[in-house]
């Protein structure tokens, strides 16, 4: 302002100066005093140009200094970008935890503090490892005194020895192989027919020798529910049963498996588009032969599905049939894809929301709309949790509407303290760069919906940790594996796990599914 103020004022002075300039040059003056105003004339005239040269070079320096200044801010928020990628980890942000590498971080609880001792409260009923079935053998211990004693007989056949009420159970297990020899039996004359008569073996003894449905089944639990590679199968079954099997047979029991389910599986599709109203979708990779597929997944509370796809974006979505004609409310961590989908009803997870929270607040300590909206969620989950103990199916009016007022009072203030960057002109085209923070207040602000619809539908969930635990089985075997050698033989294990997931969830443990399903009756998952 003062510079603007300084070149009007300036050249007013030129003007001024020069009108003087031309008055002075009429006047009538002795020629010793013409030389001494010609020569002032000329100083001033050079200072003048001095000084409109240094007003150039300034206007110059300005713009070059307003330049290295956004240079600067914009180095400064590349500074914090990368710190903030640096700082990233799987407490917050939605990276999993094996990209933690060996600085692991500490492990930071959503949870709130109770207000209730540690331990066990008042009133609490304990629990102990329950008796599976009735015992097979039972051991009776007497006194040491009557061990030795003569009159132990007599005192039994009186009856004056009894239990005493006490009583502990050993839980042990029989590691035994069954070898079963079937022999075809034949009769040379018979009387009925007058014809010799020769039997056949049953249909599923279709090999001079071959392995039972028993070790079918545990090779197939060992690889997929419990992630053993089939080299290691192989030593475990030599040591435990003296039993060797080769690799292809094992993996021909996987894939048998497979095929045994896959009706099933089906069945399990169906009923999560028609017979559920909470669904819960997410997507991990998975190595198959160097290329990285999607494992696509809708879950719920009774039902896993799991699907191979090459995609993670909308065609991979989409092949995910459980959830393309769904009608209900489908959980998903945000992911884009999931909101093309105009059928469902979308219900955002709120666990990742705080993962991106903290994360937000361990890359800039003052932000504080990020703490205030962290501790909101909280209370929300809260307040509903406590409004479900009173046996409520709804949060009062009064209490919802102060929750959903505090939302955008808190996002309102974001804006403020953290708003949209402007454009500088004469930087390249389209829009400013948000950057993580800015665009996650744009998102909560555009979801709030889907952000709040767990406290505004007591059915549904507060996180999408339902479908993250149908996933993480899925990361243990990649864990220990690596990768699938062929798309077959990963589609085979995710067929197989969608049925033991859903088993699970129906109270039916692995082993019992598969043994039903090698014995044809896989449809016992369902309660048939």
């Amino acid at each position: 302002m003062i510079q603007k103020d300084f070149i009007v004022n300036l050249s007013d002075f030129q003007s001024k100066f020069q009108e003087i300039t031309k008055s002075l040059s009429k006047a009538k003056v002795s020629a010793e005093i013409r030389v001494m105003i010609d020569t002032l004339i000329m100083f001033v005239t050079m200072m003048f140009e001095f000084v409109n040269k240094l007003i150039v070079q300034n206007e110059e320096q300005s713009k070059d200094n307003e330049s290295l200044r956004d240079t600067i801010k914009d180095l400064q928020s590349t500074i914090k970008e990368l710190q903030r990628q640096l700082g990233l980890n799987s407490q917050n942000s939605s990276k999993p935890p094996s990209t933690d590498g060996f600085k692991k971080p500490r492990t930071r609880s959503l949870r709130q503090s109770s207000g209730k001792k540690v331990g066990g409260q008042k009133a609490h009923k304990g629990s102990c490892q329950k008796i599976p079935h009735k015992p097979d053998e039972v051991k009776q211990h007497y006194p040491d005194k009557c061990l030795t004693c003569p009159h132990l007989s007599e005192c039994k056949s009186s009856g004056s020895v009894f239990q005493c009420g006490q009583s502990r159970f050993v839980i042990d297990a029989k590691i035994e192989t069954i070898v079963t020899e079937h022999q075809a039996m034949e009769v040379a004359h018979c009387p009925c027919s007058n014809e010799k008569l020769t039997a056949t073996f049953p249909g599923d003894v279709k090999a001079y020798t071959q392995y039972g449905s028993t070790i079918s089944v545990l090779a197939t639990i060992f690889n997929t529910f419990g992630a053993v590679s089939t080299n290691r199968i192989q030593t475990i079954f030599k040591n435990l049963l003296d039993v060797t099997i080769s690799e292809a047979t094992i993996l021909s029991m996987i894939d048998k498996g497979a095929s045994l389910v896959t009706d099933t599986v089906k069945q399990i599709k169906a009923h999560i588009e028609t017979n559920s109203d909470i669904a819960h979708a997410d997507e991990t990779g998975l190595n198959v032969n160097s290329k990285t597929f999607w494992v696509h997944t809708a879950s719920t509370d009774k039902y896993t599905y799991l699907i191979l796809h090459k995609k993670r974006g909308l065609e991979g979505v989409k092949a995910n049939g459980a959830i393309v004609d769904y009608k209900g409310v489908v959980v998903h961590d945000c992911w884009g894809p999931y909101f093309k989908l105009d059928n469902i009803k979308h219900s955002v997870c709120c666990a990742h929301i705080l993962r991106e929270l903290n994360g937000v607040i361990d890359a800039e300590e003052s932000h504080v709309w990020a703490k205030r909206f962290k501790q909101l969620l909280l209370n929300m989950k809260k307040s509903k949790e406590q409004a479900l103990d009173s046996n409520k199916t709804e949060l009062d009016e009064s209490l919802l509407k102060l929750l959903l007022k505090e939302y955008d009072e808190i996002l309102d203030y974001a804006d403020i303290e953290f708003p949209s960057p402007k454009k500088v002109e004469g930087k390249g085209r389209g829009r400013a760069k948000k950057g993580k923070t800015r665009s996650l207040i744009e998102r909560l602000r555009k979801l709030k919906d889907e952000v709040c619809r767990f406290v505004k539908d007591f059915t549904v969930p507060f996180d999408n940790n339902l479908a993250e635990r149908d996933l993480r089985n899925i990361k243990t075997k990649i864990k220990v594996s690596g990768c699938f050698r062929t798309t077959d033989g990963a589609e085979n294990y995710l067929k197989i796990m969608s049925y033991i997931g859903t088993a699970k969830k129906n109270g039916i443990n692995a082993v019992k599914a598969l043994k039903a399903a090698f014995d044809g009756t896989p449809d016992i998952i369902f309660g048939r």
